[in-house]
C-alpha cells in the first residue's frame, strides 16, 4: 500500500486527484498506475485502470488470476467492474469512498450473487494517510 501511496502522490503532482493502484502477484508488481484522466483526456484513466491495463499486457493475459491489486481509494463502479472482468482474486484498498465507492460505501459491488466473479476485500488500510491525502488536495482546490 506504500507503493500505491507514492503513486498517488505522482497523480497529485499532475493535478489529478491522487489515487495509486499496485497490482500484484506472487509478491511481484504486475502493474501500477496512478489517475491520468485530466492528463490523457481519458474518463477511464482511473488509477485501478491503469494498473491492470499494465498488468494484462505484462503477463500477456486479460485474466490477472491469483492477484491483489492495492488501491488508496475504494474502486468506483467502473473500476469495479474492470476488477471482476479480470478475475483479480482480492481488493486491498485505503480510504473508504461514501459517495463513489462501489465495494462497500455507496454500492455494495462485491456482494451482488449475479457477478461471474466474487473479490475478497480489505478495507482501511493505512486509511488516515490515504484519507488525508485526498483532504488536503481538495482543500488545496477550494
Amino acid at each position: 500500500m506504500r507503493h500505491a501511496v507514492r503513486l498517488a502522490h505522482l497523480a497529485e503532482s499532475e493535478g489529478e486527484v491522487p489515487v495509486g493502484a499496485v497490482l500484484v502477484k506472487d509478491e511481484t508488481v504486475i502493474g501500477e498506475g496512478w489517475n491520468r484522466p485530466i492528463v490523457d483526456n481519458d474518463p477511464t484513466a482511473h488509477a485501478e485502470i491503469m494498473a491492470i491495463r499494465q498488468a494484462g499486457k505484462r503477463v500477456s493475459n486479460y485474466r490477472l488470476l491469483d492477484t491483489t491489486l492495492y488501491v488508496t481509494l475504494e474502486p468506483c463502479l467502473m473500476c469495479v467492474g474492470a476488477i471482476v472482468h479480470a478475475r483479480i482474486g482480492r481488493v486491498v484498498f485505503g480510504a473508504k469512498d461514501p459517495k463513489r465507492g462501489a465495494i462497500v460505501s455507496a454500492l455494495q459491488l462485491s456482494d451482488l450473487q449475479f457477478l461471474n466473479h466474487q473479490v475478497p476485500w480489505i478495507a482501511g488500510v493505512l486509511a488516515d494517510e490515504c484519507s488525508q491525502l485526498l483532504v488536503n488536495f481538495f482543500k488545496q482546490r477550494r
